[in-house]
């Protein structure tokens, strides 16, 4: 309990500011520019998370304030945004668990040395997909208005285009290991040549989409903690 007390009066640490957020957000999409692989996905999603998490602490910083109906239409737009964006993490969250049932189908295919029947697998990580797809459309709608006069919709705004383009270039990256038929992880899991090579990537896909699900699911809090904030300085 003393530890406690004694830690309480430490100084306050540095509160990033509305620069430092922007710089931050351009750094990540250099990154994810200029490579697009799982590993690349993985870091850009808990980078993300922790940029949301700053985002949240402007938020609630005292001198944050909605001073214009102007401005509080702006933000009403972006908590609305916020919640597709929720709804698009979920949409995330089932791909990955389509996708890991399709990579331990293979797996117990290529043990057996039979054909797998993941057919029915894979037209419902199509469908997730599309439904994705939708959700994508959606929350690449704009501000209400782009004078960007409420410093927090232009940080909002910004990291929520930066979150659509994460989840998507995902998607994709995804989609090509599963779909693309002279690449496919599908195609290749029968050639008796490739077998072991292909177990190996097996493997090597179901540990890095465990690292997309502890991602994602850090982005997800973090958003959820954005949410909130984001609408208790609307209730004031």
């Amino acid at each position: 309990m003393a530890f406690a007390l004694r830690s309480i009066s430490l100084p306050s640490r540095h509160h990033a500011s509305e620069a430092e957020v922007q710089e931050d957000l351009h750094s990540l999409e250099i990154s994810i520019s200029s490579s697009i692989t799982i590993d690349t996905m993985c870091d850009g999603l808990r980078r993300l998370g922790d940029i949301y998490s700053v985002v949240e602490e402007i938020i609630q910083l005292p001198s944050t304030q909605v001073c214009s109906s102007q401005q509080r239409k702006m933000l009403d737009g972006e908590a609305e945004c916020s919640l597709q964006l929720l709804d698009l993490c979920n949409t995330m969250q089932a791909i990955f668990v389509e996708l890991k049932a399709i990579i331990q189908e293979l797996q117990v295919a290529l043990r057996k040395g039979e054909d797998a029947t993941i057919q029915a697998r894979i037209h419902s990580y199509t469908r997730l997909v599309m439904k994705a797809g939708k959700h994508f459309k959606k929350t690449t709608k704009k501000a209400t208005s782009h004078k960007m006069d409420c410093r927090v919709v232009s940080l909002l705004t910004k990291a929520r285009e930066m979150t659509v383009s994460l989840l998507e270039s995902t998607v994709h990256l995804l989609s090509k290991e599963i779909e693309v038929p002279k690449q496919s992880l599908v195609s290749k899991a029968f050639n008796k040549k490739k077998v072991v090579v292909c177990e190996e990537n097996l493997q090597d896909l179901e540990c890095r989409m465990g690292d997309l699900e502890s991602g994602a699911g850090h982005l997800f809090r973090r958003l959820i903690q954005s949410r909130v904030s984001l609408l208790n300085i609307l209730s004031l």
